[in-house]
């Protein structure tokens, strides 16, 4: 990034912007005049976004402009989260085809109370997602049962799916072999336990909150349908998905074993065929490819932005103005928010930011500890309500929802939220400054 670049004038800042507001307003607002957000397709929406980034680019010709575009749409990341997108839609279509996940709900059903099905799905999601430190790979194992589940209880499947998804924010937010944590204690050089002591003050109460609110909602009565019939050997599938993920193996990896798993179980215990499986998992990668369209236009979108100094630009706005440790703080939580909306990554978020808020740590004596709490929790709240976010596309994929309609039903990254602006006002964990010490 140049110098240019780096001191941008207010109208170039908001012109290198400026993509994201024509995305939010075209989706969100057209979606609201007509009352229904299925009916305006993401991609539609970022295309015009992606229009308007590469006519307001300069420096360079169409071409370069559009292999600028092309670069960050195909990094390594990207293309990573691809792999696991096809396999996930593979895997969710075979399962269901076969039969492993009507299965599981039916087992499911008959051995908890239906008013602790939501709150065990939150629990379940919680625990995955500490024990292999990643959201992704919560969502993928936990939200084809979800949404399998929600017609037989009742409710909005949007609900239980979004209930995975916080629970997998949590995780994702505390594990020790969460990279949002890896980078946030190295870019504050602070020790994890340090940081999990000072994170676990404000993520548990806002997750046992949360669990109280689904108890709470869930002992309204239900339609409870409970499916008979079923051949339980055909849950093993879905348990290797579970019970793999969960002991921390590799997503990609936890997928092939699905697949291949599915097929073993299905061959003697059902009379599908090969082919039929074969059709079913082709249907199933078909399913992801607007997914796939829509996060390689929304990364490509976000290295536009990136190179037109958009980020950096935000950076310098949001510092100038400090006053105060809790200004500090506020500040510190609100740079990592909105650099999230900015590039769709909390990891990437927290990497862009720490150096910065490292600086304004020291100048006022903040606690590497509280700071790096700060941005690991900030960045996953926002992760996790971005409907261009890849937790939530996947989970849009997976459930054949708008990757809009999991957001009111989003309570624990509210709760979360809650959490950090409390924490910052009563300055707790303490000591959350040197002085205090």
């Amino acid at each position: 990034m140049t110098e240019e670049k780096n001191n941008l004038t207010t109208w170039q800042g908001i012109l290198a912007l400026s993509p994201i507001v024509i995305f939010l307003v075209f989706y969100l607002g057209v979606s609201l005049w007509v009352g229904d957000f299925y009916k305006v397709p993401v991609s539609v929406a970022f295309i015009l976004a992606v229009v308007w980034a590469v006519l307001t680019t300069r420096g360079m010709g169409l071409a370069g402009r559009v292999d600028l575009f092309s670069r960050g749409a195909a990094n390594g990341s990207v293309l990573y989260m691809i792999w696991i997108f096809i396999l996930a839609g593979a895997f969710a279509a075979l399962a269901k085809g076969i039969g492993a996940i009507d299965a599981t709900v039916a087992f499911a059903l008959q051995t908890l109370p239906a008013e602790l099905i939501i709150p065990g799905i939150f629990v379940s999601a919680c625990f995955i997602s500490v024990s292999i430190g990643t959201s992704v790979g919560t969502v993928v194992a936990l939200t084809p049962f979800a949404t399998e589940i929600a017609g037989n209880i009742g409710v909005d499947t949007a609900f239980p799916v979004a209930v995975v998804i916080g629970g997998a924010f949590f995780g994702d937010n505390l594990s020790f072999i969460s990279d949002t944590t890896i980078a946030a204690t190295r870019s504050q050089d602070c020790r994890m336990s340090d940081k999990f002591r000072a994170n676990i003050l404000i993520a548990l109460p806002a997750a046992l909150l949360t669990l109280l609110v689904y108890i709470v909602i869930s002992t309204m009565p239900a339609t409870i349908q409970i499916p008979e019939g079923h051949n339980y050997a055909l849950i093993i599938p879905y348990l290797v998905v579970i019970v793999t993920a969960a002991i921390g193996v590799n997503v990609l990896i936890v997928l092939m074993l699905g697949i291949v798993t599915s097929v073993a179980i299905a061959l003697p215990c059902t009379d599908i065929s090969v082919v039929d499986m074969l059709a079913a998992m082709g249907t199933g990668i078909t399913g992801m490819g607007d997914l796939i369209v829509v996060t390689l236009l929304a990364s490509g979108l976000l290295g536009l932005i990136k190179h037109n100094g958009g980020i950096h630009f935000i950076i310098n706005w949001l510092t100038r103005h400090i006053s105060g440790p809790r200004g500090a703080q506020g500040s510190i939580a609100l740079l990592v928010s909105v650099v999230n909306v900015c590039t769709a990554n909390n990891t990437i978020a927290i990497i862009t930011v720490g150096e910065l808020s490292k600086r304004i740590a020291d100048g006022y004596g903040l606690r590497p500890r509280k700071v790096a709490s700060i941005l690991d929790t900030c960045s996953c709240i926002v992760q996790s309500i971005l409907p261009y976010g890849a937790q939530a596309l996947l989970a849009a994929g997976l459930s054949g929802l708008s990757p809009i309609a999991f957001v009111e039903y989003m309570y624990y990254p509210a709760c979360l939220a809650i959490m950090v602006a409390l924490s910052i006002i009563f300055r707790f964990p303490r000591p959350v400054t040197h002085r205090q010490a």
